[in-house]
């Protein structure tokens, strides 16, 4: 069973998996959005592929903590994608759906990425990949039990 982490944006959604032992995270892909049911339909794909049970969603909060617009908009995609999730023939066992506080996890990407010199073109293609890395590793390295 593997981890699932999403860094949500409003153009763009960047996948994480974990791998089987769930020590570390891989990015996958920087998922285009076009429609949420595309978005959605694309997401469960990787789902049962990967068997997935657990999702890690970045939550975008503000500098002092409280929610903001762009994580309400966070919020209510992930209960969508939950709702679904309960609702879809493929998905056997239930998935868990978490919050993870990705608090400048996006800045932190582009500067990992411009340290590589990475070009500007490039990291824009796959910064929210490398977000959803962070997410998803940031609650592996905090949930694993000693």
């Amino acid at each position: 069973m593997r981890i699932m982490g999403l860094d949500v944006g409003d153009k763009t959604i960047g996948i994480a998996i974990s791998d089987a032992l769930q020590i570390t995270a891989q990015g996958k892909e920087t998922l285009f959005r076009e429609s949420l049911k595309s978005d959605i339909d694309q997401l469960v794909q990787w789902i049962v592929s990967y068997e997935v049970h657990k999702i890690v969603v970045g939550l975008p909060l503000n500098m002092n903590g409280s929610l903001g617009p762009q994580g309400e908009k966070t919020k209510q995609f992930a209960e969508k994608l939950e709702k679904k999730l309960k609702h879809s023939t493929r998905i056997t066992e239930p998935v868990e759906i978490v919050y993870w506080d990705e608090r400048l996890t996006t800045l932190g990407a582009n500067r990992m990425l411009i340290e590589t010199d990475m070009r500007r073109e490039k990291r824009k293609k796959v910064v929210d990949t490398v977000a959803a890395v962070l997410i998803l590793q940031g609650y592996l390295d905090g949930n694993r039990e000693a």
